[in-house]
């Protein structure tokens, strides 16, 4: 199966969950998944959180979770051993890889991070940003914290 169905088959999957789980979880008409639980402040500034979708077993040499950012917060530099995917649900926040300028994102785009590209995403000052994080493992790594993102990093990237 390829990539492409294999995002699609389990987008649909999320949805179809979601849609029908959505009484239980008193979830607003927004959310497609609830926020999940607080993020460790060591890895990100600001209040984040996380709700597990997909954990990497036999089948899937992959993770994926749904986090969501308040306005401001955002996550550390860091870096992936084998790449991700961010499929941004809801609102709008910032991407930025190293020694590049910043790059707006809104919901509905998808960003695919090369393999140990140092970089950071997080919320716009403004607004809350959800995205569905997809996480390759290389052997049992999937990610390298690295430093904070600075408020002055921060401030110019919201420019």
């Amino acid at each position: 199966m390829t990539i492409q169905k294999l995002i699609l088959t389990f987008i649909i999957t999320s949805i179809l969950t979601a849609c029908s789980s959505k009484s239980e979880n008193k979830m607003s008409t927004t959310e497609i998944f609830p926020q999940g639980e607080p993020l460790p402040n060591e890895w990100f500034t600001g209040s984040a959180f996380l709700k597990p979708l997909v954990a990497r077993d036999k089948n899937n040499e992959f993770s994926a979770g749904s986090v969501t950012f308040l306005p401001r917060a955002r996550t550390n530099w860091h870096t992936h051993p084998k790449g991700q995917v961010l499929l941004v649900t809801e609102g709008s926040g910032i991407y930025q890889e190293e020694g590049k300028q910043a790059q707006k994102i809104n919901k509905g785009d998808v960003v695919s991070i090369p393999e140990n590209i140092k970089h950071w995403h997080g919320a716009s000052a403004n607004s809350k940003m959800v995205h569905i994080a997809i996480t390759n493992f290389k052997d049992d790594n999937q990610v390298t914290w690295l430093e904070a993102v600075s408020d002055e990093e921060y401030e110019s990237a919201n420019k």
